[in-house]
């Protein structure tokens, strides 16, 4: 049986929505089965990039985000997987602020993706699998996009389209690298005037879409039952404005990241179907955007739904 990684990707506004089982992975789930998720992710940064300049959160120290997670992954046919997420995300500080500013809290976005696997190759040494994902996320609440560091969305509608290209070797060994266009529609804020680049008379924002890229080697071992990888996430916004000196971010800001993680997966042999997942991660590189540390965890279950004939 092939297994199914069920895992979240919720760094800041940055990468989007979490994905159960992801939407970079080569993963497919067997037709009429289903994995559901359930899972938590902290994360924190005290220094953020200002434009290209790393500085520290001198007013408001330390911001904190906490997300809750849950979703799942759908097989559909041999080829065709069905996934979604929804998040749910809330933000604080360290720093009270003299209570001029409070964190925020709620759901995030909705996430669909459909998955296709177009090509699998099987030789003596190993298989080869190219795949594509097509997803789409929107708002599941009116929350405040234009509340940065604390917005817990980017308040837009969002379009991908990713090509995934992976080689498992016959001893477990595999890289994988994916490549994804983000297109993002526009988030109202509650002011009727902005300044990106010029001075703009609106209350709606334009979001800079993105291209989306991921590099993966990791091993399955232990007769298949654990899973441990490196994964390094990029980000580069395609458009956009750089936040101004002593002036808050804003969804028009052009946002680059870089975010190495360590993830892994245990699949419990006596109990068919039960897995447990935890993952570390740091922003190395970025532009617009905090210096993140994360951490997070959850529980997948994967059974069958209905027979495939």
């Amino acid at each position: 049986m092939k297994k199914i990684t069920c895992i979240s990707l919720l760094f800041l506004c940055l990468f989007g929505t979490g994905q159960a089982q992801t939407a970079f992975d080569a993963i497919m789930m067997q037709p009429g089965e289903i994995c559901v998720v359930a899972g938590y992710e902290h994360g924190s940064f005290d220094h953020y990039w200002e434009g290209t300049y790393l500085r520290t959160n001198a007013t408001i120290a330390t911001v904190y985000r906490n997300s809750g997670f849950a979703g799942a992954a759908i097989g559909l046919t041999d080829r065709i997987n069905f996934l979604f997420t929804i998040p749910y995300v809330q933000t604080h500080s360290s720093e009270p602020n003299g209570g001029k500013f409070a964190g925020a809290r709620g759901l995030q976005d909705l996430g669909l993706d459909i998955k296709l696997n177009l090509v699998e190759r099987t030789t003596g040494k190993g298989t080869l699998q190219v795949l594509t994902n097509v997803g789409f996320a929107t708002p599941l609440t009116n929350y405040l996009s234009d509340y940065r560091p604390y917005s817990i969305g980017n308040g837009t509608g969002e379009l991908n389209v990713r090509g995934i290209l992976q080689y498992r070797t016959s001893i477990g060994f595999y890289g994988r690298g994916s490549l994804a266009y983000l297109w993002r529609g526009q988030t109202k804020a509650e002011r009727d005037y902005y300044y990106n680049n010029g001075s703009y008379y609106t209350a709606w924002m334009d979001v800079p879409s993105a291209l989306q890229y991921q590099l993966v080697a990791g091993k399955w071992m232990l007769d298949n039952h654990l899973k441990a990888e490196l994964a390094y996430t990029g980000l580069h916004s395609l458009s956009g404005d750089d936040v101004r000196a002593y002036n808050a971010a804003q969804p028009t800001n052009k946002v680059h990241a870089g975010l190495l993680r360590v993830n892994a997966q245990y699949y419990f042999k006596r109990i068919t179907g039960l897995g447990v997942l935890g993952y570390y991660g740091n922003t190395l590189s970025g532009r617009n955007t905090g210096k993140m540390q994360l951490w997070g965890g959850g529980i997948t279950y994967q059974f069958p739904v209905w027979k495939h004939s």
